[in-house]
């Protein structure tokens, strides 16, 4: 009985430790300099000084990898899992069970999947154009 006692004692000491020290980081940060947390790290809110390209440039193959990933399922069968003609046949499935409301909302989804292909498209072309932009530009690192 004493070990619990001692084990509740000491979990409180802790959690009244890490609730003054998390004041005390709050009362720091809220100066209103707008200079950050005081670690020399730039505040969340802080105006950007470039443009992110050497992110951007090192993230390109992640991204096209990505959307081609996405596309590629959304032109999917009927049997792919998130494919705008799986999503067609559920609907169609719905409408012959006289679920309508079912029904509705599956269409609303066909509706923007099928919108968010030539999107998709679009930003694929975009980041071709930053592809060649990055290798060109040693990265993103040249200014």
């Amino acid at each position: 009985m004493r070990t619990a006692k001692k084990t509740a004692a000491l979990a409180l000491t802790a959690v009244a430790a890490l609730l003054a020290t998390t004041g005390a980081a709050s009362a720091d940060t809220g100066t209103g300099t707008g200079t950050g947390t005081g670690t020399g790290t730039p505040a969340p809110n802080a105006t950007p000084t470039g443009d992110g390209a050497q992110a951007l440039c090192k993230r390109v193959p992640k991204i096209d990898k990505r959307l081609e990933r996405i596309l590629s399922r959304l032109d999917g069968d009927v049997t792919e899992r998130g494919s705008i003609a799986r999503l067609q046949k559920r609907a169609e499935n719905a409408k012959k069970a006289g679920h309508t409301e079912i029904e509705t909302y599956l269409n609303d989804k066909l509706t923007f999947r099928r919108k968010l292909v030539p999107t998709l498209e679009k930003r694929q072309k975009d980041l071709a154009a930053v592809k060649t932009w990055c290798e060109a530009n040693a990265g993103g690192s040249e200014k």
